[in-house]
């Protein structure tokens, strides 16, 4: 069990050092590897899908992602006049995945029992020779878990960034198959066999139409979406509900993230779709590689990515 937010546990745990927070009927645990949400509950049920304390984190489950979401094809992209080789972490597609902070320390700045600050700044490496400082507050009120991502470039120069969330959401006990989504996109970015981008689809003409709701059933997900319409409080929403008992779980984020990454998770090893990773990107994959070049943060420059996690009321 983790301590309270005020107290950081003592033991070295693979994720680290972990807070626990808490706010009426919501509990929350984040660890120092990776900025990662291990844990977010409502009543006792799970709204992610959590891991062990002793264990080192699934893959990226929970984990903060920056300076670039999703994937670098072949871990290569140009700027400024010359190319720059990242390591390459996804083997099976040749690719530099999600980005540099995933399994780095973050430190702490400030803990309360409902709220904690850390904070890690990328230096500059073989691949990514830019510095960005960067900052995470997760909060926990009545009214569920808030979390903001803020970059900062304290350089003269532009840097590549992009960045993104990475949380699988769980809506209940029965399974992925029984979920309904809810996710107002009208577009799927189509991916070759290492899932580089390749197109564009309307959703209607890939099966992947969820804009008013769906069952996931036996879709195999591992694709971004696009054109997502904003709902009436001007964010964009992806809504899970279990079929088979009407709980559920729902995430929001703003207007900074106009791609999100849908992924279910198939495959042989442990956790094979126990829970749909939903991640509101800041650009869409393989975007160092874009035609206009990688996303930037201008010098001085503040780039702010926000999201919400909360309980989904039963329909009435």
């Amino acid at each position: 069990m983790a301590t309270t937010a005020s107290t950081q546990r003592a033991e070295q745990l693979p994720s680290g050092a972990e807070w626990e927070l808490r706010s009426g009927r919501y509990a929350a645990i984040i660890t120092s590897v990776g900025a990662t949400l291990r844990s977010l509950t409502y009543d006792g049920r799970d709204l992610v899908v959590p891991f062990s304390a002793t264990s080192i984190r699934p893959s990226y489950r929970g984990a903060v992602i920056a300076p670039w979401p999703n994937r670098i094809a072949g871990g290569r992209y140009p700027y400024a006049g010359k190319t720059h080789q990242l390591p390459i972490n996804d083997i099976a597609t040749g690719a530099a995945l999600h980005g540099l902070v995933h399994w780095v320390r973050w430190d702490v700045k400030q803990v309360t029992d409902s709220r904690i600050v850390l904070s890690h700044s990328i230096v500059p490496q073989n691949g990514y020779p830019f510095t960005v400082k960067l900052r995470i507050a997760y909060g926990l009120t009545r009214q569920g878990l808030s979390a903001r991502l803020v970059a900062n470039n304290p350089t003269a120069e532009p840097v590549p960034y992009g960045c993104c969330p990475h949380p699988y959401l769980s809506a209940g006990t029965a399974g992925l198959d029984d979920w309904e989504l809810l996710l107002s996109a009208r577009s799927r970015i189509d991916v070759d066999q290492r899932l580089t981008p390749i197109g564009e689809q309307h959703v209607q003409a890939v099966d992947a139409d969820f804009r008013t709701g769906a069952a996931i059933g036996s879709r195999q997900l591992d694709h971004a979406f696009t054109g997502l319409s904003p709902d009436h409080d001007r964010r964009f929403t992806a809504s899970l509900r279990d079929r088979t008992n009407g709980t559920g779980v729902r995430m929001s984020w703003g207007s900074w993230g106009r791609w999100v990454q849908l992924h279910t998770a198939d495959g042989p090893e442990a956790g094979n779709r126990v829970g749909l990773a939903v991640e509101p990107m800041s650009c869409p994959p393989n975007a160092f590689n874009g035609p206009s070049g990688p996303p930037l943060l201008h010098p001085r420059q503040f780039f702010e990515a926000d999201w919400e996690i909360s309980d989904l009321p039963p329909r009435t």
